[in-house]
């Protein structure tokens, strides 16, 4: 059976849409046209590569899944670090998700400002997971200076500074929802300003 014309991502639950049986689909998964990116989530071979399809899986299974601090700073080109493995952040108390092929360093952030900064990011199809903004990532990267380090989030802080759209007010708003991140958020930017 001809896999092109079918999603890139499949979930088991669209086998009957797709018109075939359970047992052709684990044929094709068997033969490796399709793979199994996660339990019940299958990808048509080749598609998507190992940290797209991770990032995909984690966002269908858990559409709260956000990218954050050092990964979210290399995509907005806001550090020359290059990320070992993708940050992603849960409210506090969900579990992880078991990952495949991308390693994943898993964040709890509390529930009340989780959502504080959050938008959506398409990966794949109609798929879309959370990032946060500039603004907040650079907030988490001074309110976790001590995992991320120091530098890191000054460097950040004066990139993001260098832009046009960039408000030292916008950013100072935001921190007043983070008590630990807003005094070095606050004399830094003095110090820059």
């Amino acid at each position: 059976m001809e896999t092109s014309n079918w999603p890139a991502i499949i979930r088991r639950s669209d086998i009957e849409k797709l018109g075939i049986s359970a047992y052709h689909f684990y044929a094709l998964a068997q033969t490796g046209e399709i793979e199994q990116i996660a339990p019940g989530i299958y990808l048509r071979a080749g598609e998507l590569d190992d940290t797209t399809a991770t990032l995909a899986s984690i966002a269908l299974r858990n559409p709260s899944a956000t990218i954050c601090l050092l990964s979210a700073l290399a995509f907005y080109d806001l550090t020359d670090e290059i990320p070992r493995m993708t940050d992603i952040a849960l409210p506090r108390g969900e579990r992880t998700l078991a990952t495949r092929f991308a390693p994943i360093r898993w964040h709890a952030f509390d529930r009340e400002t989780f959502g504080l900064g959050r938008n959506l990011h398409p990966i794949a199809d109609d798929i879309a997971i959370g990032l946060y903004s500039p603004e907040r990532t650079i907030v988490d990267a001074f309110r976790l200076r001590h995992e991320i380090g120091v530098d890191v989030a000054n460097e950040a802080i004066k990139r993001w500074l260098r832009r046009r759209d960039s408000s030292p007010s916008s950013i100072l708003k935001l921190a007043e929802s983070f008590p630990k991140a807003q005094p070095a958020l606050l004399s830094t930017l003095q110090v820059l300003l």
